[in-house]
Order: structure tokens, then C-alpha cells, then sequence
């Protein structure tokens, strides 16, 4: 998996009813765009992510 600054990450529920969640990375931690990212949720939480197979990267687009 490969992200840059700027990118949204959307996090698919794992289970019926769980809502999916979005994030935009704000730091890349890892060598070559791969993980961990620092994230930011659309709540404005931070946290670090290792995304797994249930994640997908939508690249940022440039102005």
C-alpha cells in the first residue's frame, strides 16, 4: 500500500451496520509512501493507522 499527504483513506465497516469511516493523511511515517500514515477522521480524531484490507486509498486530487 502506498499514500501520500493529502490522500483520503476510507475504512469499510467489518460488520453489518458499521458505517465506514474517512480520513485524510496527514503524515506519512514509513519508507517509500508505506505505512503507518497519521490520519485525520472526519471528526477531527488523530491517530496512527497500518491500514488493512479493508481500507481504500483515494488519491488526493490537485487543484
Amino acid at each position: 500500500m502506498h499514500a501520500n499527504v493529502g490522500d483520503k483513506l476510507v475504512v469499510h465497516g467489518r460488520i453489518v451496520g458499521q458505517h465506514d469511516q474517512n480520513a485524510e493523511v496527514v503524515e506519512v511515517l514509513g519508507p517509500e509512501g508505506g505505512p503507518p500514515y497519521r490520519v485525520r477522521f472526519d471528526d477531527g480524531h488523530e491517530t496512527l493507522l497500518s491500514p488493512g484490507p479493508d481500507t481504500v486509498i483515494q488519491p488526493h486530487e490537485a487543484a
